[in-house]
């Protein structure tokens, strides 16, 4: 006796169908997995029997062989337990020829009582059914909320294995639950603060007293979606001023709304019932974070704290005090905005387009130019400091700040500064006119044919920038990042051409 039934694991961000097949055949009583199938995986074998026995069902005492197809794919966690129980249940004649699960996709791991567990990577499976046709798709019913991000895909939630029966009362749950899923785009339409950008309990910019330089530099980085490093001692608030960069930036749109929430999903990061939010991630990991952790690892492999960051910022306090190898691992999301793992027979891509920000010392004790504290390092040890970072990642940071301590009559300012909103509503403007030119919508990602092509410079400005590269050295990546940033800023002042006082301050920052 074989019964088949469809389920789907993930390779990256994206779901690849699994063909699960159980077969009763004539012996002695064994249960057997093959196709790959993980540690996780194999101790399904205990969770399904259990299941199965205490929904009411009977568990065939036969020769059980289930295989996972195809065989290449490695197949990983608990998700495959509820498929293989379905089609176990379907050769045996629990559940008749037929039914509803014969045609849709099956996940979800299942407990000892037969209830079912919450999956990750709900909504690459999601896009998977949509993009091969295929539904509806059993999902955990504490996944239901993730699940409506993706509203044209049916679904069915349940809760319990012995939601499988096929009669007529489940017949009629697929049928109502595809009408709710076709017309309920609830979770697209969030609350008004998240469309508008920030939410109320994001961090204001308002909040930042003096710091002017820091604060254009932050609105030139959301506009372009440029990198800065900011250097300054403890205390002059270099992880204040990163915090409210999301509340500047523009508010994602559905579809990148719905691939930052894939990436969480299937990093097991999204909180069950969480509604789909459209603020810009911001992550930022402890600088004991591995180069797994950060740009992503694993058997798996899964996406690390780079891709969680995806269409966000990725914020790294205390720079040089990351790993060498953490930090070189960046190279290419910085250059690229994606994250290739290679593994035996495979590679996996994970998106990551994010804007980053680091923060150091100008030195080790974090007093070297202040006026107010003596540095007591010196030269050589200031210049091994900041060798820590390489000069690569140096040359694809964008901005290179110095934020000063704050004088006390800064520090105990009553009035407030400019609002977040207000602000943003300038990135916004300079992101639609990058649009209008037809280039791409973050400065910071525009070649040098980009730039000749819709920003062309002046004579006069061809001089400028002439001189600067002969006075500081600039490399060939130093002089793009000029022409960059100075576009930002041009956009940011409702300009077309670049002029020379975009430059000059493109430069200075």
């Amino acid at each position: 006796m074989l019964a088949r039934v469809w389920s789907c694991t993930t390779v990256g961000i994206d779901g690849v169908f699994v063909h699960v097949e159980a077969d009763l055949g004539v012996g002695l009583p064994s249960f057997s997995i093959v196709g790959l199938p993980d540690a996780a995986v194999r101790e399904s074998r205990e969770r399904v029997l259990a299941a199965i026995r205490n929904c009411g069902f009977e568990f065939p005492s036969r020769r059980i062989t289930i295989n996972l197809a195809p065989a290449h794919v490695r197949k990983e966690g608990a998700r495959f337990d509820l498929p293989i129980a379905a089609a176990i249940l379907l050769a045996s004649g629990q559940i008749p020829r037929g039914a509803p699960i014969e045609e849709g996709v099956l996940t979800g791991e299942l407990a000892l009582d037969g209830g079912v567990r919450p999956a990750r990577g709900i909504l690459a499976i999601l896009a998977a059914a949509r993009r091969e046709g295929r539904g509806p798709v059993w999902i955990p019913r504490a996944n239901r909320a993730e699940a409506r991000a993706l509203p044209d895909v049916p679904i069915v939630a349940i809760g319990s294995l012995a939601a499988l029966r096929g009669d007529e009362e489940v017949e009629a749950r697929v049928a109502a639950m595809a009408r709710e899923a076709s017309d309920d785009d609830s979770e697209l339409d969030p609350p008004a603060a998240n469309a508008a950008g920030a939410a109320p309990s994001e961090p204001d910019l308002g909040d930042v007293r003096g710091q002017a330089l820091a604060r254009r530099a932050l609105e030139i980085a959301a506009a372009g979606g440029h990198n800065v490093l900011l250097v300054g001692p403890p205390g002059a608030g270099k992880t204040m001023l990163a915090r409210r960069l999301p509340g500047i930036l523009p508010p994602l749109s559905g579809e990148e709304a719905i691939e930052v929430a894939t990436i969480h999903s299937v990093a097991g990061r999204l909180a069950p019932g969480a509604p789909l939010v459209r603020t810009p991630p911001f992550r930022s990991p402890h600088h004991t974070i591995s180069d797994a952790g950060l740009v992503g690892g694993g058997r798996g492999p899964l996406p690390g704290e780079a891709s969680l960051a995806h269409r966000g910022v990725l914020f790294l306090d205390e720079m040089p005090e990351f790993k060498r190898n953490v930090l070189e691992a960046l190279r290419q999301p910085l250059e690229e905005g994606i994250i290739t793992i290679a593994r035996v027979g495979a590679a996996v891509r994970f998106p990551a387009a994010f804007a980053l920000i680091g923060a150091m010392n100008p030195c080790p004790c974090g007093h070297h130019g202040d006026r107010r504290r003596e540095c007591r390092c010196g030269e050589e040890l200031i210049e091994r400091y900041w060798s820590k970072i390489s000069g690569p990642i140096l040359d694809r940071i964008d901005l290179v700040l110095e934020v000063p301590a704050l004088p006390v009559d800064q520090m105990l300012a009553r009035e407030a500064g400019e609002p977040s909103s207000r602000v943003r509503d300038r990135v916004l403007a300079a992101r639609a006119r990058a649009l209008l030119r037809g280039g791409p919508a973050r400065n910071a990602a525009a070649s040098t044919a980009d730039l000749e092509r819709w920003s062309p410079l002046g004579a006069s400005e061809r001089g400028l920038l002439g001189h600067a590269v002969e006075r500081f050295g600039l490399s060939a990546r130093g002089v793009l990042r000029v022409r960059r940033v100075a576009r930002t800023i041009a956009d940011l002042a409702a300009s077309e051409p670049v002029r020379g006082e975009h430059l000059r301050e493109a430069h200075l920052q």
